[in-house]
């Protein structure tokens, strides 16, 4: 009889626990991370009574969670991805956001350069010449509207760098308290506990890379993409924020040593944040930056081969900052370095670092090496003065450097926030052409001037007058005003220069022919270089002279346009990857509310059949006693 009950009593205890495990399931149906629960049973050892063995009754050996290492992990992983295309999406829509609302930079140049063709059309008009420098102003007010918005967007990207890791050092401490009650649970394995240690290191999937390493004593290892251990059992080491060597106001990520780890972290927000900011804006913003020096450089160049309305050689109508260089913050030594765009058409769109080795050996150029920000190594060409060039820069670098100290230099990426109009005056457009050529009258060939243009703006005699006289067999001397000489061959369709000019003839000169070339006398109706200015638009600047500055605008928007449209691609597929796995996990570990109502039947029939067994067990027993009495 005590048999009878005791199996009814384990019977009843098993199904009393199983509805209230299939209770809390239906309870945590919507819990977040909630993975099922089921009574794990097992048929109690049995009594041996020779011929044949009799079981006691039902043993509940625990309660377990639905759990898969491999769909958990893998949920992991597509969260990481997910939340990195998500940042990177979020960001590159803004950035198409900030083109759009930048003003139309394509029609501010469009209308510029279509000034020129006004003012050509009307050199002496001051009307024309007030309209285009409103047609400049525009112009410069779009670059530095668009320059700025990238700037508040890099300073958002730091900010948010800061914020994420903020976000990580919290829940690597959280995770390994709950390693540290794992731990301590022994045997008993904490349902509850895991769940909420998985929940939390999804999260921390989500704001970086991580790899995952489950322990024999229940706790969970992680590491960074870096290779940085974040948590170890109860130890939790999270990142630090500083700034970049170069730039107090770039946000790095150290590890907990201070180690810069900001280039091997990868994953999630905090890994597509950097990526952005050095895959994405870097180059936006040289590419922008790059558009803004090409229009000043080549305007204030032709300005300088032009005179303007005061008879003067033309000025700068542009200023534009040239390339920032910063200092490392841990250089010994006392050296500094200055840097200037001396070739627009050999710039191209990445950012150097300049180290000094002290070595001769190449590819150090004169103790000094060159690289890009990505690490590719950059030739340099030493010049007669002592300074250095490469890819349309020239650093003058100073002496007292000591091996490993090291100079960013930023090429454009401040020149369109930056560049601005360098006078007000409508007088300074220079539209006529610097000089004009003349045949003498008594010439007795048949060549005509062509054309005469300035090779060399700054040449100290370029406005000195000169004379070149031709003698036998196409041979001729040129004299300038200050007594200097030069002599040659003539070669038909070669132009013959001098003093920083060079002429083109049409047509073949008699000996004794004479041409002068001497300041522009017809400054107030000449146009000629105003139409050259006009055409500027179409000229080759960047790229080794293949792309123009309107088409340079042109590869900015497109390169916007392509950003954001990969990213937005990327978080579709990473969406569903992530919906897929998710999919996948929940099907093991979430709580499905039929099954569970099927189970309450169950269990609530398994308790009364129990409670029915004891009953039986009680009437027997009874009756037992009465016999007896009896």
């Amino acid at each position: 009889m005590s048999s009878l009950l005791n199996i009814g009593v384990t019977g009843l205890n098993a199904a009393q626990l199983a509805l209230q495990v299939t209770g809390n399931n239906i309870a945590n149906a919507s819990t977040a991370g909630y993975s099922e629960q089921s009574v794990q049973q097992v048929d109690m050892v049995g009594q041996n009574n020779g011929r044949y063995t009799m079981g006691t009754g039902v043993d509940v050996i625990g309660v377990q969670r639905a759990y898969s290492q491999y769909l958990t992990q893998a949920l992991w992983s597509s969260n990481s991805a997910m939340q990195g295309a998500t940042t990177t999406s979020n960001l590159a829509t803004a950035l198409n956001g900030l083109l759009q609302n930048s003003g139309n930079l394509q029609s501010a140049l469009d209308s510029f350069y279509g000034g020129f063709n006004a003012v050509a059309n009307a050199p002496s008009d001051l009307s024309s010449r007030q309209a285009l420098l409103g047609d400049a102003s525009t112009l410069t007010a779009a670059f530095n509207t668009f320059g700025q918005q990238l700037d508040q967007q890099r300073q958002q990207v730091n900010s948010q760098i800061s914020s994420t890791v903020g976000d990580i050092n919290s829940l690597v401490k959280q995770i390994a308290a709950l390693n540290t009650s794992i731990s301590q649970a022994g045997n008993t394995q904490p349902n509850s506990l895991l769940d909420q240690r998985d929940a939390l290191v999804n999260q921390l999937a989500g704001d970086t890379g991580i790899s995952v390493a489950a322990q024999p004593d229940g706790t969970l290892s992680i590491y960074s993409t870096s290779g940085q251990v974040m948590v170890s059992g109860s130890y939790s080491y999270g990142f630090q924020v500083g700034s970049s060597p170069y730039d107090t106001s770039t946000t790095d990520v150290l590890n907990a040593s201070g180690t810069d780890i900001t280039s091997s972290l990868s994953g999630g927000t905090l890994g597509a944040l950097l990526s952005y900011r050095t895959n994405t804006l870097d180059p936006a913003q040289n590419q922008l930056g790059r558009a803004a020096l090409a229009v000043a450089q080549s305007v204030n160049a032709q300005q300088s081969q032009g005179l303007d309305l005061n008879g003067n050689q033309g000025g700068a109508l542009f200023s534009v900052p040239g390339p920032v260089v910063a200092a490392a913050a841990g250089n010994q030594g006392s050296a500094t370095v200055g840097a200037s765009v001396s070739d627009i058409a050999g710039l191209t769109n990445d950012n150097y670092v300049l180290t000094y080795t002290g070595s001769s050996t190449a590819p150090s150029v004169n103790g000094w090496s060159l690289a890009t920000t990505s690490g590719t190594s950059v030739a340099m060409t030493a010049n007669a003065d002592g300074t250095l060039s490469a890819n349309g820069l020239t650093f003058t670098v100073s002496s007292g450097a000591q091996a490993g100290d090291s100079f960013q230099i930023l090429p454009a990426q401040n020149a369109a926030s930056g560049i601005a109009l360098a006078t007000s005056d409508p007088n300074a457009i220079a539209a006529a052409a610097a000089l004009a050529g003349t045949p003498a009258s008594a010439n007795t060939g048949g060549a005509t001037v062509g054309s005469v243009n300035v090779t060399d703006s700054a040449n100290a005699n370029l406005f000195a007058g000169a004379t070149v006289t031709f003698g036998a067999g196409g041979s001729y001397t040129v004299t300038d005003g200050e007594g200097n000489t030069t002599s040659g061959t003539y070669a038909s369709g070669s132009p013959i220069q001098f003093d920083g000019w060079s002429m083109s003839l049409s047509g073949t000169p008699a000996s004794g022919d004479s041409f002068t070339v001497a300041k522009n006398s017809s400054g107030l109706n000449d146009n000629s270089n105003a139409l050259t200015l006009a055409g500027l638009g179409d000229v080759g600047v960047l790229d080794g002279g293949k792309t123009t500055t309107v088409a340079a605008y042109a590869n900015l928007t497109n390169q916007i346009g392509l950003a954001g449209s990969m990213a937005s691609s990327n978080l579709t597929t990473q969406t569903g990857l992530y919906n897929q796995a998710t999919s996948a996990q929940q099907s093991l570990a979430g709580v499905n509310l039929d099954q569970e109502a099927a189970n309450l039947i169950k269990y609530q029939q398994a308790y009364q059949a129990s409670a029915q067994v004891i009953s039986t067990s009680q009437t027997l027993f009874s009756s037992l006693i009465t016999a007896i009495q009896a």
